[in-house]
């Protein structure tokens, strides 16, 4: 997993599994620290599992609660299908479109 972050976009490319979560989930609660608002950009994403899908609920959970606001970018239609399977489609904000550059 390579994970990069640009301003308070945290791009994420590879296969997001159990063995990444430690990593992005230190990452995202620090850009939360500085920015109010953060998007994780999973474009890059060949694969990620239900453990992952929890990481980034629970940091959407606790930035909501903080004012804050975590919005997913780029959920191919596999990541979708899993939020609402998993109904955590419910915690997350998803954009409908990535945004235009």
């Amino acid at each position: 997993m390579d994970v990069t972050v640009d301003g308070s976009t945290l791009v994420l490319e590879g296969d997001f599994d159990v063995r990444s979560t430690w990593q992005v989930r230190g990452v995202l609660y620090d850009l939360l620290a500085d920015h109010d608002r953060v998007v994780v950009d999973l474009t890059g994403v060949a694969s990620i599992d239900v453990t992952a899908l929890r990481v980034l609920a629970a940091a959407s959970r606790q930035a909501s609660r903080r004012g804050q606001h975590v919005r997913l970018r780029g959920c191919n239609g596999a990541v979708r299908r899993l939020l609402h399977l998993t109904h955590l489609i419910r915690v997350v904000e998803v954009e409908r479109h990535a945004a235009a550059v």
